[in-house]
């Protein structure tokens, strides 16, 4: 994954766990750190003082720590990320009540929890285009991560056929 992915993943798990976006400086110490940056040099780069680097790099990592279930430093950055993508590409919804899980974009357009079973997997969406224009986003999204249709299926809780019809109408 290249940064500006990196860090789209990084301001959706934010903002799902919290309802707050990242800032440009977060975004930018994000960065420095994953590409080994010092905070003084992030800071001469953007004219902030290094002192304030230091202060928000702190906050960060604390705040992504809790979004994340487990400790942030700015020393295992960049492994905790390739977990927490991996985690939310390779399992989904597997872990949606755990809560070391964050999920990309978790929407659930049932009315109740839905239960898996060969009957009846999913909800019926019979107006999925005319109403979901965030689910087709979405979906595009995890296409871009690699995801399969049947991953991207499962993740949005969503029937198969339904994902499939995505790729028909772009």
């Amino acid at each position: 994954m290249d940064s500006p992915q990196i860090l789209q993943f990084v301001d959706e798990a934010v903002y799902t766990n919290t309802g707050k976006r990242l800032n440009n400086l977060h975004r930018r110490i994000i960065a420095g750190i994953l590409n080994r940056q010092r905070y003084a040099d992030v800071a001469e780069t953007y004219g902030y003082s290094s002192q304030h680097v230091k202060k928000a790099s702190h906050e960060l990592l604390q705040m992504l720590s809790e979004v994340f279930g487990e400790q942030v430093k700015k020393s295992n950055l960049e492994s905790v990320l390739e977990r927490q993508i991996n985690v939310n590409i390779t399992l989904g919804n597997k872990n949606a009540h755990n809560k070391n899980s964050v999920s990309i974009g978790s929407i659930n357009n049932c009315p109740e929890p839905s239960t898996r079973t060969p009957e009846k997997s999913q909800c019926e969406t019979p107006d999925f285009h005319d109403n979901n224009q965030a689910f087709i986003e979405k979906i595009g999204k995890l296409r871009q991560f690699g995801l399969s249709d049947e991953q991207i299926a499962e993740v949005l809780e969503l029937p198969l056929d339904v994902v499939k019809q995505v790729d028909l109408e772009e």
